[in-house]
């Protein structure tokens, strides 16, 4: 009976760790499979970092940090953390995460960005802690 015990909780830890085992984000996943590369947070970071013809960057409006609450250049509105570590809703929503890359990747760096950097991208967030 011990040995069984121990067995159906053992067994039980695994089914809660299995969607652990998975990816941590399944919209990383679809820009892996499209890029069928790895990608980097040290470059996603970058991106953030990066001034564009506008003079702005990701960094303009989220801060620094993005754990930290920022607020619109422009409007002066504030924005929620940007790090899922801090806003579990971040990056759970395809249709809007493609939304605010479409517009976002167009005011801080002029053009639309590539998978490849929106997956370093999200990498470097989804890496703050």
């Amino acid at each position: 009976m011990f040995s069984t015990f121990r067995l159906s909780h053992l067994l039980a830890c695994l089914a809660l760790a299995a969607p652990l085992m998975a990816s941590a984000n399944p919209i990383l996943d679809g820009y892996k499979a499209e890029t069928k590369g790895t990608f980097s947070a040290a470059a996603g970071e970058k991106i953030y970092h990066t001034v564009g013809p506008k003079q702005l960057a990701c960094a303009s409006c989220h801060t620094d940090s993005p754990k930290n609450v920022g607020k619109h250049a422009k409007t002066n509105k504030t924005i929620d953390p940007m790090a899922p570590s801090v806003n579990a809703k971040r990056f759970t929503d395809a249709a809007n995460v493609e939304k605010w890359f479409k517009r976002n990747c167009n005011d801080a760096l002029g053009r639309a960005c590539t998978t490849q950097e929106k997956g370093d991208f999200m990498t470097y967030v989804l890496s703050v802690k």
